[in-house]
């Protein structure tokens, strides 16, 4: 295998070239061959099942790609504790990405703490502080931004590829589980005695802020409980599917 984009400018034909790539390869060879590329490559976890799926895999095979978590203030305790365990289990650090002080004080007094249960607009103005601002911090410098996409998670990550440029950060979007279906996702966990957090067992199988996730229905899709009072079925946060045009102006690309 010859690829190198090493020194390349990330670009929509490195990307096509990569994905291409990366579809033969297992998981270990996928981030192996990310990791071997050269550039700096960051994993943003959010602790979900196949999140942690690629946390063993970057602390068993690839300890070189960098992990971080945008700890948004507003998340589950489970989720919290399961970061130190997660990282005393495969000898990482998991990086913390904070949203800043003062744009958590600036939103509450113009929508109130809870205020994105009011608007479309006022909840993705808090995604915005708590998620978009953070990971623009985690991903500055970075060549490759590795997640835990797949296709199965719902109709708008249905196309999910491989590797995909990402023009708006300026990087290389590395989707390594982009196939891998749910039932696959539990058996590897089980075989592998990866921890994750118990949450999903209670009915959360997308867990993000605990304002704004609910356990799911029978028969609804995976991420059917986050912000479950919108009625979009495709609503997002806006780190993988661009909302700018929904986001204040502050926060929009951030």
């Amino acid at each position: 295998m010859t690829l190198n984009i090493s020194g390349l400018t990330p670009g929509i034909e490195a990307a096509s070239s990569l994905d291409a790539e990366l579809g033969k390869l297992d998981l270990a060879g996928r981030l192996k061959l990310v990791a071997s590329l050269g550039g700096r490559a960051v994993f943003t976890t959010s602790l979900g099942i196949e999140d942690q799926v690629i946390t063993a895999a970057i602390g068993t095979h690839c300890p070189e790609i960098e992990v971080a978590t945008l700890e948004t203030g507003m998340l589950f305790k489970e989720t919290v504790d399961l970061i130190g365990e997660t990282e005393a289990r495969y000898g990482i650090e998991i990086e913390r990405f904070y949203p800043d002080d003062a744009d958590v004080d600036a939103y509450i007094a113009q929508y109130g703490k809870f205020g994105f249960y009011e608007s479309v607009e006022a909840r993705h103005a808090c995604c915005g502080v708590r998620k978009l601002k953070p990971l623009a911090r985690a991903l500055s410098g970075a060549m490759f931004w590795i997640t835990g996409l797949r296709r199965g998670q719902s109709g708008n990550r249905a196309t999910t590829p491989f590797a995909e440029f990402d023009a708006e950060r300026g990087l290389i979007k590395i989707n390594p589980l982009a196939d891998w279906d749910i039932d696959q996702i539990r058996a590897h966990v089980k075989a592998d005695a990866i921890p994750y957090n118990p949450m999903h067992d209670r009915g959360y199988p997308s867990i993000g802020c605990e304002p704004c996730t609910r356990a799911i229905r029978p028969g609804e899709p995976e991420r059917a409980g986050r912000w479950w009072w919108e009625n979009d079925e495709k609503r997002e946060c806006g780190l993988h599917v661009p909302e700018a045009s929904a986001l204040p102006a502050e926060t929009a690309g951030a």
